[in-house]
């Protein structure tokens, strides 16, 4: 289990931490109600700009906004802190391509060809993942109780994929979008268990800096290629710049800042939960704003998934 002491970017306190603002428990459970809302609306916003915006070329400047938003709040510290983020560079790109490159880009992909329900529902398997990775890479135990969750959650994944639909598995029909926003779930498991096993000196808002950069770095090239590829750059236009905006403050910096707090004050058992209700806020969100139906079928996978990680995750 994850050190208490560790903060949600996996860093231990930085100098004068007891001086941070921790919410009272009642404020924090009100924000844990929130929190999933911020995070969802990266799905939102995914499935909104689908038709018009690349998506590694969304991924990269949603994180160079993100990083104007660190710079301009925790620009001193962040400098002051160069040393300490040029000894962890190998570990920050590498965070930083996984969590920001791969989580990013890859649910961007998906979007174009499923909804924004599956988004959600597919991306909530990341808990099970993290319970299957710890146990491959470093020998973490799995109770029985655990592999049945991990095989209940599984089996709602493919009825999701296969929209609940038996004549669809057999024929192996699942779309491309669905694929990528599995391999996202894959990738956010490989960043958390990183976070977990390489702890870090920096503070922080200085490691988030410190991830933005290597996944800024890591994903230039992509976001040249694509360009040189497709022909096909964001427009500069107004909704292009709200959209960006958007994900800056909201599905970044401020989902982060949130959870954050959350953590704070309940410790990281408590705040997982978050992840539990990020698929229904994806799916209502999608009804509400994309005008995205509800089917019996996101419902089907949701009553399998959810307690599947509830079993995988529960202590």
């Amino acid at each position: 289990m994850q050190d208490q002491s560790r903060d949600a970017l996996g860093s231990l306190p930085p100098a004068g931490a007891r001086d941070f603002y921790t919410p009272s428990a009642r404020t924090a459970y009100a924000l844990m109600l929130l929190s999933p809302a911020l995070f969802s609306s990266n799905m939102v916003v995914a499935r909104a700009t689908a038709d018009y915006m690349p998506p590694i070329a969304l991924a990269f400047w949603r994180w160079a906004a993100t990083f104007l938003i660190v710079a301009a709040v925790t620009g001193p510290s962040l400098w002051r802190a160069r040393r300490r983020v040029a000894a962890e560079w190998r570990d920050l790109t590498a965070l930083g391509a996984l969590g920001m490159g791969v989580c990013g880009a890859f649910v961007y992909f998906g979007a174009h060809t499923t909804s924004g329900a599956n988004i959600g529902i597919i991306y909530a398997t990341s808990p099970v993942f993290i319970i299957v990775l710890g146990r491959l890479l470093y020998d973490e135990t799995m109770s029985r109780r655990q592999l049945a969750g991990v095989a209940l959650a599984i089996v709602g994944v493919v009825a999701v994929a296969v929209r609940a639909d038996l004549d669809a598995l057999a024929g192996l029909a699942f779309t491309v979008g669905d694929f990528w926003i599995f391999g996202a779930a894959i990738g956010w498991a490989f960043y958390s268990i990183l976070l977990l096993h390489r702890p870090s000196a920096l503070g922080l808002n200085e490691r988030l800096g410190g991830m933005i950069l290597g996944a800024l770095i890591v994903m230039l090239p992509f976001v040249v290629g694509e360009a040189s590829i497709t022909g096909h750059t964001p427009p500069l236009e107004w909704r292009t710049i709200g959209w960006l905006g958007l994900l800056a403050v909201v599905s970044s910096y401020g989902s982060y800042q949130v959870y954050a707090l959350v953590q704070r004050s309940l410790g990281a058992g408590r705040a997982g939960v978050i992840l539990y209700l990020n698929p229904l806020y994806s799916a209502v969100l999608a009804w509400a704003l994309l005008d995205e139906p509800i089917a019996a079928y996101h419902l089907i996978g949701a009553a399998l998934i959810l307690p599947g990680i509830w079993l995988a995750t529960h202590r």
